[in-house]
């Protein structure tokens, strides 16, 4: 076994790769060859770091150093400082918002210091196509363990103990739903892993299926011995290229190796699994849609019960789990319920991953502990606002989840206490807003995903969502009625009651959630004829408010089409015939200025 003195652990998840990671990789091979330093330094592709905003970034270990933004360009310099003279170079290390001083040491930045690693633990250690990688981290020794030393009701057992939820949105024990599966009797049942991540700011399973897809297919083969199940499908979008070819060369390295297929370790436990690609439907994310999809149907839900426990996948018995549950189960299997469950809360065990995004300085994937504050997540590993503006609201649940506002921040992050807000846990995805947003247009452009993501198969979701749109889009234009938020929350109501599946029934929530905490946007647009965030253009006046401008020309550099006259020391105006209205002035000024 070769030794190194240093190994560069370059991020190639898909954000990272996108921004060039693979030139730099490339560039430091080079690099190091040239400077006849290839034995005593290795270059290792793995999967995403997490801290995607700052990407391409790589970890220098042992030293744990942090480098951000580095291009092809920069890797002579860096090689030369770091590897020959042996000093971090501050260009490339990370700076929190507001401070002076860079933090070299991955660990010790904000972003990382609160994280807790479960599902993610082998984030930025492994080359994801490398099984000898997974297995050097104690992989595959728990469906070892499973399938040579427990029977299946200790497997399920052990997994309820721990209380692990689902991941995917619903939050329904783990363990439950596989003891419910395991005591159907049937020859033919299915193992089935919800790889179809739909929400709009959600990677979360994306990168754990780029990063560590051994941990799945392990989490897959042990919920299989529990449950009784000889074959397995993975459904995967086919917008994610990069996680297919990694779980399609996983599987076949584990087949290699003795890990799936016949006979399983000399175990007599046979498990196949399969890839199948959807093709891009949101409601698919749903458990009989999945299903219907796998069987060459429309992907469409069904009434339950009959649930997939007892019928599901052809009709047989059948336990769908999303991408982040399986990636719980090898290190519970290993370490031990009473592990798992020491993190979090009384019903809400272990870690949670979110992909925090929009208005944050540090966007990117992290996991944190069942329970921590929101205001933890959003100031302390988020970094807080982007640009020193003010919170306003975090989405949290995707198109079918809610907005919670600051005076909520304190909250901690479970799915009894999210719910309450009015959103919900959902896959994990954090949507950031701040002063700049417009909550009755927030909640219309979630209510258009849902609208036409729709299967159409029932009326309150195919009507009642195009109706709650249709309001929305007069009340953002301006043409709003008095009456029409008692007409939003009553029809809203009506749609989570009535609808068939969980698209149906969450969809009103952004609606409901920005009433709830934000009615008095609402009423300016509707009363007042006026949108407070300057978002709604047909509710903008775009003239310049005196007692706010401070005289500094910045929307008249801004503006395109020369419609803003101004002197120095005078308060711009803008010309009504040359406006375009493309808001450039407003996206400029740092005070309000523009009303």
């Amino acid at each position: 076994m070769e030794t190194y003195r240093s190994n560069i652990m370059i991020c190639a998840g898909t954000g990272c790769v996108a921004n060039g990671s693979l030139k730099v990789k490339d560039a430091l091979e080079t690099e190091l060859i040239k400077r006849n330093l290839q034995k005593e330094v290795k270059v290792v592709l793995t999967g995403c770091n997490g801290f995607c905003a700052k990407g391409p970034v790589m970890v220098v270990y042992p030293e744990d150093i942090f480098y951000q933004m580095v291009k092809a360009e920069d890797v002579p310099h860096l090689v030369e400082e770091h590897f020959i003279k042996g000093r971090p170079v501050k260009k490339f290390l990370y700076t929190p918002p507001a401070q002076k001083d860079a933090i070299p040491v991955m660990n010790e930045i904000p972003f990382f210091k609160h994280q807790v690693l479960r599902a993610l633990r082998n984030r930025s250690l492994i080359d994801a196509e490398k099984i000898e990688e997974y297995i050097a981290r104690d992989g595959y020794l728990a469906a070892a363990k499973a399938l040579t030393e427990m029977t299946p009701e200790q497997i399920v057992n052990e997994v309820k103990n721990s209380g692990l939820r689902g991941r995917g949105g619903a939050g329904f024990l783990t363990g439950l739903k596989w003891e419910l599966c395991a005591r159907v009797s049937g020859e033919i049942k299915y193992i089935l892993c919800n790889g179809d991540e739909g929400d709009p700011g959600a990677f979360m399973d994306r990168s754990i299926m780029e990063a560590d897809p051994h941990s799945v297919l392990e989490g897959m083969i042990v919920a299989a011995k529990a449950i009784g199940a000889h074959y397995g499908y993975i459904y995967v979008r086919a917008e994610y290229p990069l996680a297919v070819h990694r779980l399609q060369l996983a599987i076949d390295q584990a087949k290699e190796n003795g890990l799936l297929g016949k006979d399983i370790l000399g175990s007599g436990f046979d498990l196949d699994l399969e890839i199948y690609q959807g093709a891009g439907a949101f409601v698919c994310g749903e458990e009989t849609a999945l299903m219907a999809s796998i069987g060459g149907k429309r992907g469409m839900p069904r009434p339950k019960p009959p649930f997939p426990a007892v019928k599901g996948l052809w009709q047989r018995p059948s336990v769908l789990n999303n991408v982040e549950t399986f990636a719980n189960v090898p290190p519970i299997i290993l370490s031990g319920a009473d592990w798992f469950a020491s993190l979090g809360t009384e019903k809400s065990k272990g870690t949670k991953v979110f992909a925090l995004s929009g208005a944050l300085n540090n966007i990117g994937l992290v996991e944190v502990p069942m329970g921590i504050p929101l205001r933890t997540v959003i100031f302390d590993i988020g970094g807080g606002i982007k640009g020193n503006r003010k919170y306003k609201a975090v989405q949290m649940g995707g198109p079918s989840g809610g907005c919670i506002p600051e005076s909520l921040l304190d909250t901690p992050v479970d799915y009894e206490n999210i719910n309450k807000t009015g959103a919900i846990m959902g896959s994990g995805g954090m949507v950031v807003m701040d002063e700049t947003t417009c909550m009755p247009a927030m909640a219309k452009f979630f209510l258009e995903f849902t609208e036409d993501e729709s299967c159409g198969k029932c009326v309150p979701c195919r009507v009642g969502n195009k109706t709650l749109l249709t309001i929305l889009a007069r009340i953002t234009k301006g043409e709003g009625r008095e009456g029409d938020i008692e007409l939003l929350l009553d029809l809203s109501q009506q749609i989570k009651d009535t609808s068939l599946c969980g698209l149906g029934q969450t969809s009103p929530n952004p609606v409901l959630t920005t009433i709830k905490y934000f009615r008095e946007e609402y009423e300016a647009h509707i009363k007042e004829k006026r949108c407070p965030a300057r978002v709604c253009t047909p509710l903008v006046k775009f003239v310049v408010n005196d007692e706010k401008c401070k005289k500094c020309g910045t929307c008249f550099k801004a503006c395109p089409a020369g419609a803003i006259t101004w002197e120095k020391g005078k308060v711009a105006y803008i010309d009504p015939e040359k406006c375009t209205k493309c808001k450039s002035c407003i996206k400029s000024c740092k005070f309000w200025a523009i009303d």
